[in-house]
This record gives C-alpha cells, structure tokens and sequence, in this order.
C-alpha cells in the first residue's frame, strides 16, 4: 500500500509505502504526484517512508523512476528517505542517479525522527 499527502504550508510531500507494493499501486502514486505537484512552486521538500516496506514488484520501477522525473520538473530541493533495512533499498540510489539532478540532496535515514529532525532543521535555518 502506498500513501501520498501534500502540506501546503510545511511545502512538503509525504510519500509512505506499507507491506507488498505492487506495480499498478506505484504506477497510481506517479498519477498523484503529478496531480498534487501541479500547483506547487519550485523548492520544496520530500518525506519518503519506507519504514514498513516489506516488498515492491520489480515492474515498479519505471514508476519509480517516473516519480522521481516528476519530482525534478517541478523542483524538488530536497529528499529525505527513511529506509531502516538498506536490504529494502529496492534499487533507490541506483534510480537516484539517472533521474534526479546533481542539485537536488538526498539524504537516507534509518528512523523518521531523523528524517523529521533534519527536515525541521532546515526550516527553521536562515536562508543564506
């Protein structure tokens, strides 16, 4: 199962996948991104949870990919994934390379209350 929810405010996407995820439930998730994204100005964030990921289907990955593609024509700043496992990796950093921007930093976490920190952090620092 796969969750996406967009905060306007914290100008932060929310991206969670739960047990088996299979390739038509990635394909939709690519669908929502794109439509959540359609407004969203340049320089936002991105929460990726995969703390609860058990599997995804192989055939997931030009979704993925898609995702990713989505994320960089739209502006992504930054990426912050929380993967506890790095056996669950499911290729991420590999897809990383070819379809998001040397600009855009990514960074994995093993808890969310490091992603949430680091994400937080970051709001709350000056520009520069």
């Amino acid at each position: 199962m796969y969750a996406v929810e967009l905060d306007q405010s914290k100008r932060l996407l929310a991206i969670s996948a739960v047990q088996r995820v299979t390739a038509e439930e990635v394909k939709a998730v690519a669908q929502r991104v794109r439509e959540l994204l359609q407004d969203v100005t340049p320089g936002f964030r991105v929460l990726v949870d995969f703390r609860w990921l058990e599997s995804m289907d192989s055939a997931a990955a030009p979704h993925l990919a898609k995702i990713m593609e989505t994320l960089t024509e739209k502006g992504v700043a930054s990426v912050a994934r929380v993967v506890t496992d790095p056996r669950k990796d499911i290729g991420l950093n590999i897809l990383s390379q070819f379809h998001y921007g040397s600009e855009i930093q990514i960074t994995t976490f093993e808890t969310l209350a490091d992603a949430v920190q680091t994400l937080a952090e970051k709001v709350n620092s000056p520009s520069t």
